[in-house]
């Protein structure tokens, strides 16, 4: 169906039809900006490879339930010389009318939007079992499908997954984040792109001219900019132009009715801004707020063209870009070549938080005249590589009076000016801002001036190496409680200074964690990041002495005299080894605590 189809048809209805329904595409070569979707529903239509469910997802406007239209009609393609889904629709096809304009039996259209319960869906469940009456498939598209309850997302997955042969399913959202990955994986995906702004602009000419309707260039390319990417959106905004300026549509009419600013005066602000002339931009804001720009709108248009100045030194090409004027792409090639990036970015920073600011104050007009003010008395200070190549330079370069030279004796402890120099205290201005640094200089000629020694980091005052440092730490501050839990739950996974990866057992307290962090500070004297790991770790150090006292038992047993005291009395069990004095022992043993009683040297039984 063609734009003239369309036409046809809004004058046979004795109606007017907005554009964007007029001129809505009706065949995969109408539809503007998706071609990597159409190349591949190409590829699988004319392989035969046609999925049972498709999801669509995209900002509105884009052309989501067009689409799904579209596909609904590919899939029912049938004219006298064809009888298998195409995406060739040239030729009106015997259900293509009837599906473009939403009233075919087999292609049902539901919005999830008001359809949202279980039992919306299992009417869909149980309606699919049957064969379409006319057409090849039976399509279901379920627009914003992301508004379904959990229920009945879980009640279509069955079907969803194994439909019936004769059934499609067609999906729409704007919110692809909220359906249920068990929907998405069922589905081949496609996301609809935004349409950018050059293409807009040459959509929107050629419809203009298919409409009679006289346009400016400049009132094209401020409507595509306002559509932000939404053919819908463009298509609206440009019937209401042509209404608001009687069939011919100029950039001030334009201007006037979406509250803009002229892109011009827009390039002048921000030119104003640039030189830090507060008065001037004070002056141009007020301007453009009394012949009706909202303060927003002027403060978004700024950071638009700041951003634009910005890519324009990376991106050259983006000059040719056909919403720009011929002053944005002119002077925005002349602000690329000579502002840095560090202060586009500076200036991008205070609109994106000044923007806020404006749409929430109930003096929009003050608020973004503060703003304007903040960027203006900005402009003046030096970014931070600017103040210290200005240091590097010497003070001459910098416009400040010259320092005064000093002398060994100057920077003693007798003369405070001299002595903050040198100790780097003294805070430099430069260009006439504020830039506070401190600046570290040389009081005496080079060769009189010892090289830095470096200094060694002081040990920490109680130095915890391992789980047996702490315990014996928890011992030291008769924190027996802790102590206990804490043998019995951590896990050493890694240990740095400052640093504790630890995991935990199953039956460790909630607030061990916290406690032992607390308890660090407190003994050590300094702060540690105690943070559970995923590693497993190694033993706690009740499993390691159970272990360690396990072996000493073993080790007995096997002792002849050991085994020969077992032996002349029955029913005897050694209970504890205790062995006294032994070096090598404490040195592969440092990770556990000291035995309490290594100066005992009796075998218990």
């Amino acid at each position: 169906m063609s734009d003239a189809g369309s036409d046809m048809q809004g004058k046979a209805a004795g109606g007017y039809r907005v554009l964007a329904r007029k001129y809505r595409p009706a065949d995969f070569s109408a539809l503007i900006g998706q071609e990597p979707m159409v190349r591949t529903l190409t590829n699988a239509f004319s392989t035969g490879r046609i999925a049972q469910a498709w999801m669509l997802t995209g900002v509105r406007g884009v052309g989501k339930t067009t689409t799904a239209r579209i596909l609904a009609r590919a899939l029912n393609y049938r004219t006298d010389t064809v009888n298998q889904p195409s995406v060739d629709l040239t030729i009106l096809g015997e259900h293509c009318k009837a599906i473009m304009e939403g009233r075919h039996v087999d292609v049902i259209e539901m919005d999830a939007a008001s359809h949202t319960g279980i039992d919306d869906i299992r009417e869909i469940i149980e309606q699919v079992r049957y064969a379409p009456v006319s057409a090849r498939y039976k399509v279901y598209i379920i627009d914003e499908v992301h508004m379904l309850s959990t229920q009945a997302f879980n009640g279509l997955l069955k079907t969803l997954e194994e439909p019936p042969p004769h059934v499609k399913f067609i999906f729409a959202t704007t919110e692809i984040r909220k359906v249920p990955i068990t929907v998405l994986s069922r589905c081949q995906r496609f996301d609809l792109r935004r349409v950018d702004a050059g293409m807009l602009t040459e959509h929107l000419n050629k419809i203009a001219g298919l409409e009679d309707i006289s346009v400016d260039d400049e009132a094209v390319a401020m409507i595509a900019r306002a559509a932000e990417g939404s053919v819908r959106d463009a298509l609206s905004i440009f019937d209401q132009a042509i209404a608001h300026g009687a069939g011919a549509v100029t950039a001030e009419q334009v201007r006037s009715m979406l509250g803009l600013a002229d892109r011009a005066r827009i390039v002048d602000l921000f030119e104003h801004l640039m030189k830090g002339d507060a008065a001037a931009a004070l002056t141009e804001f007020r301007a453009q707020y009394d012949v009706g720009a909202d303060p927003a709108a002027v403060l978004t248009d700024l950071a638009e063209f700041n951003h634009l100045v910005t890519r324009l030194r990376f991106v050259p090409s983006a000059a040719g870009d056909a919403s720009l004027s011929e002053d944005e792409r002119r002077r925005g090639v002349e602000f690329a070549k000579a502002l840095s990036v560090r202060v586009l970015s500076r200036t991008w920073q205070m609109l994106i938080k000044g923007i806020p600011e404006v749409q929430s104050s109930n003096r929009p007009a003050s608020a973004a005249e503060m703003v304007l003010i903040r960027i203006a008395h900005a402009a003046d200070l030096p970014t931070l590589d600017e103040a210290l190549k200005s240091l590097d330079d010497g003070p001459q370069s910098t416009g400040s009076p010259p320092a005064r030279s000093s002398s060994p004796t100057a920077a003693g402890p007798g003369n405070g000016g001299a002595s903050a120099i040198a100790s780097g205290r003294m805070p430099v201005t430069s260009g006439g801002g504020q830039t506070m640094r401190l600046v570290e200089t040389q009081s005496a000629p080079a060769e009189m001036v010892a090289p830095p020694q470096p200094v060694a980091e002081a040990a920490p005052a109680v130095p915890v190496k391992s789980l047996a440092d702490i315990a014996a730490l928890a011992d030291a501050n008769r924190d027996m409680l802790f102590k206990t839990q804490f043998k019995s739950c951590i896990r050493l996974v890694r240990i740095d200074p400052g640093r504790l990866d630890v995991s935990l057992t199953a039956d460790a307290p909630k607030s061990l964690v916290t406690d032992l962090s607390a308890r660090l500070e407190k003994w050590t004297g300094r702060r540690w990041m105690v943070s559970v790991s995923r590693d497993e770790g190694g033993q706690t150090l009740a499993e390691a002495e159970a272990a360690k006292k396990n072996d000493a038992i073993l080790d007995a047993r096997n002792d002849p005299a050991v085994a020969a005291i077992l032996a002349r009395f029955p029913g005897a069990k050694i209970i504890d080894v205790r062995i006294p004095n032994a070096p090598e022992a404490e040195a592969g043993d440092a990770d556990l605590p000291p035995e309490p009683a290594a100066d005992d040297d009796e075998t218990d039984f």
